[in-house]
This record gives C-alpha cells, structure tokens and sequence, in this order.
C-alpha cells in the first residue's frame, strides 16, 4: 500500500519518440511513403526508465544539461504524454506551466483568458471571476488585461500564466523554465508566493538552469543526463555532479 503522504510516483518510465529524416511536401506523400514503408527515420529514447517518488509538499528541483529529458519527464507527469513504457501515478490537482503560452489562446484577452484556463482545470465561471481580480493584480500587466494575448511581451505572459496557476490554488505545481523569461523583481515576488505554497504543504516540481535557486529552494534534486536518472538526492551533491565538479557516477552512460 502506498504512504498517504505519497504526491508522484514515477515508475520505470520511458519516452520515446520517432524521428523522421526527410521532410515531404505534403501529407499525402508522407502517408504513401508510411504504407510503402519507405519513410527513414530512428526511435529516439528522452527519458530512460526513470524512478522517483515526491512526498507530499517537497519542493524537487531537476536539472540537467539540454537535451537530458526534463521537459519531456514532467510533460509525462503532468499527463502531456502517455509513457512509452512504465507508469506515473499523481495524488492530487495539477497546475503544469510547462512552456510560455502553453494553454492561453492568443487570440483571446488576459481577462478572457483568466478564465479559459480556470474552467480547463475544473473551476466554475462564478469561482474564477471571484479569483480574477487577484490573479489581474498580482500578473501587474494593467490595461493589458484587456488586450489580446498576441500582443504580450514574454514577460507579460509569464506573469500572467504564473499567476492563474498559483491563484487556482493546485495541490501540486509544476514549473519548467517558466520564470526564467520574468524580470528581478517578478521573480522574487513569485518565489515569496512559492515559498507560501511550500508552508502550506503543496508539492513542487521545478526545472531550471539555475543552480542557485536549486540550493536554496529545493529540498532535493534530481540529475538527469542523456534520458538517465543519475542522481536523486541533496541539491548542492546534484549542483555539483552537474556543474562537473564531481564525476558523474558510473552508471550514467550505462543505458545510452
């Protein structure tokens, strides 16, 4: 039986996505050549049969070079992709920021937008027009709210998809990157807002090339290089077998 206090269980996941080496013209031509049989191309694993659990309000930083597998693993936590192969197992409501603009219409205002992203994750209209003018006030984008998205800077759209998914109040927050394009001064006002959902037992899984809020932020972190798993443990230990401080154990390689 699994503890009670259980958030995510990944177990012996894989990813793995085909890759075409020519690009025809039409789709026409790329279903004949799919029937023929004549289409080039290789299977490519991003994620190598990764285990982990996350407990119940850890903060779990994950880092790696580019091209190891973050993104692809917390798009299969979040439900974005059905494992290849093994199992993710999620106790709780998810708010997944996986990407800049990910699930905001361009076309759509802020304010309309506010909205659409509540009613996708389960709340009433009546729930997200009483969160709208704190998620509005906190985004900071003024009359902006009422303009179309596809006219946000990047900054403007973090501000605002950061805000939705932290007001709607998740169990479990998934952030990959998403501060990253956010000024100073933003930055610290969402990690303040972090830390207030850390205190309050919520669960955290945070992708970022940024050492330094790994070390201060996570309670552990997880290495990953090439697809592998190769350290699960205390952040300044996985800071330094990144960084290349330390050698990586040498197991890393050993399903590449």
């Amino acid at each position: 039986m699994y503890s009670s206090s259980l958030a995510i269980r990944v177990e012996h996941v894989s990813q793995r996505f085909r890759v075409i080496h020519e690009r025809p013209d039409t789709l026409r031509e790329l279903f004949s050549k799919f029937l023929r049989h004549t289409v080039q191309y290789h299977d490519f694993d991003a994620v190598k049969d990764v285990s982990f659990t996350v407990q119940q309000g850890e903060m779990v930083g994950i880092i790696g070079r580019n091209g190891s597998g973050k993104s692809t693993l917390l798009k299969v936590i979040a439900g974005v992709y059905r494992p290849t192969a093994g199992r993710v197992e999620v106790h709780g409501s998810i708010a997944p920021l996986l990407e800049l603009g990910a699930g905001m219409h361009p076309e759509l205002t802020g304010r309309e937008n506010i909205l659409l992203n509540g009613l996708l994750m389960g709340y009433s209209k009546r729930q997200m027009l009483e969160r709208e003018q704190s998620i509005i006030d906190f985004a900071e984008i003024g009359e902006f709210i009422d303009a179309p998205m596809k006219q946000y800077s990047s900054g403007m759209y973090t501000r605002l998809a950061f805000a939705v998914a932290t007001e709607v109040d998740p169990q479990i927050l998934i952030l990959d990157e998403i501060l990253a394009v956010g000024d100073t001064a933003f930055q610290t006002k969402c990690f303040d807002r972090i830390q207030h959902f850390r205190d309050s037992g919520k669960t955290i899984l945070l992708v970022t090339h940024s050492m330094s809020q790994v070390v201060e932020h996570c309670d552990r972190a997880i290495l990953l290089d090439r697809g592998n798993l190769v350290f699960d443990g205390i952040p300044e230990r996985a800071v330094e077998l990144y960084t290349g401080s330390a050698p990586l154990p040498e197991y890393a390689h050993a399903s590449s």
